[in-house]
């Protein structure tokens, strides 16, 4: 093995263990919110928050999630009052799902409570090295979503 694919298994792993991290506090934080929501479905939230409407099976496809799983949570949103189902503009016949205004809080209050977590967990680092990080997280990102 060389000394690139190493540190690329390292990476992975790190990030992995991050990832299972940053799940639990989302698992957990997104109880603390509402008992009855499922954490997932904030990430759905948080995409209709930040990308506007969209049909539900372009949601689907873009959290990379089985559509009769984000159905289900469709609906649960939708019970909870969290989303709404509108019109699509350009075509009539199709609805396109909404956040509503008590879906936006749940998204800020959710989204502030892990900047927190976030933010007392790199208390200790300097600004340059979160800024940083940041930027690499982004750049990694962005590489990722080219594949």
């Amino acid at each position: 093995m060389n000394d690139r694919q190493q540190v690329h298994e390292q990476l992975e792993a790190e990030l992995a263990f991050l990832w299972r991290r940053v799940r639990r506090l989302s698992i957990d934080l997104a109880r603390q919110v509402d008992e009855g929501l499922e954490a997932a479905a904030y990430g759905l939230l948080g995409l209709l928050a930040d990308g506007g409407d969209v049909r539900a099976a372009d949601l689907a496809e873009r959290m990379g999630l089985d559509k009769s799983t984000v159905s289900r949570q469709i609906t649960q949103m939708e019970s909870m009052g969290l989303i709404q189902r509108v019109p699509d503009p350009q075509d009539g016949r199709a609805r396109l799902l909404h956040i509503t205004d008590e879906g936006r809080a749940r998204v800020q209050q959710l989204r502030g409570a892990r900047g927190r977590w976030f933010g007392e967990a790199l208390e200790d680092w300097p600004d340059a090295d979160v800024d940083a990080l940041a930027a690499l997280l982004k750049r990694l990102n962005a590489s990722l979503s080219q594949e």
